[in-house]
């Protein structure tokens, strides 16, 4: 299910990424990789805050919806 779906404060691990190689290296950059666990923390006005690797990112709805968990 994309990330965009996931039900907040659960964890999640990345399955597949979604994107051409710009957004995938952007993703990876982010730390947004594959086996990575992931957990959706905040839903706010379409924007996801995310905990990932002891930090939290915001990536809209269409970046979350790119990943896979």
């Amino acid at each position: 299910m994309p990330l965009s779906l996931a039900e907040l404060n659960q964890e999640y691990t990345i399955k597949f990424i979604r994107g051409n190689d710009k957004i995938m290296k952007h993703m990876n950059d982010l730390g947004f990789v594959v086996g990575a666990t992931v957990k959706p923390v905040q839903k706010l006005g379409g924007n996801l805050i995310v905990a990932i690797k002891d930090s939290r990112v915001a990536i809209d709805e269409s970046m979350a919806n790119k990943i896979i968990v």
